[in-house]
C-alpha cells in the first residue's frame, strides 16, 4: 500500500500576488570570470569533519554548473570524492599540492593559504 502525498512540491519559486503593479524578480546568474580572472586560494580544513583532513578552495566566482564542473575535474584527477557549493570545493584529504598544480594547468590563479 503506498502513500500518495497530498500536497506536491512547488516547482521554482512562483508566487501569486493580489498587487496588479506586482512584477515578478527573476535571480540572474552570475557569469563566470576567465579563469587568468579568478583568484583561488587552497585551504586545508580539519573542522567540524570528524578529525579528518578536506582540502577547500575558496573564491570561485560564476555560476554553480561551472563550479561542479571544476570540483569534478579535482575529484577525478585527485582520485578522491568531495562536493561543491556556495562558492567553494571541498576535497576530502590532504591535497592542497596537487590541487594547486592542477588548477594552475588549467590557468588558474591559485595560491595556498593559511598555515
Amino acid at each position: 500500500m503506498s502513500k500518495k502525498k497530498k500536497n506536491k512540491a512547488i516547482i521554482g519559486d512562483i508566487m501569486y500576488s493580489t498587487n496588479p503593479d506586482f512584477e515578478y524578480e527573476f535571480e540572474q546568474e552570475t557569469e563566470t570570470l576567465a579563469p587568468a580572472d579568478q583568484d583561488l586560494r587552497i585551504w586545508l580544513d580539519r573542522k567540524h569533519r570528524g578529525g579528518k583532513q578536506a582540502t577547500l578552495i575558496k573564491g570561485f566566482i560564476g555560476s554553480d554548473a561551472d563550479l561542479k564542473d571544476l570540483a569534478k575535474i579535482l575529484k577525478t584527477k585527485c582520485g578522491v570524492g568531495g562536493s561543491s557549493k556556495d562558492g567553494e570545493i571541498i576535497i576530502q584529504g590532504d591535497f592542497r599540492d596537487k590541487a594547486l598544480d592542477i588548477l594552475k594547468g588549467l590557468g588558474y590563479k591559485a595560491k595556498k593559504a593559511g598555515a
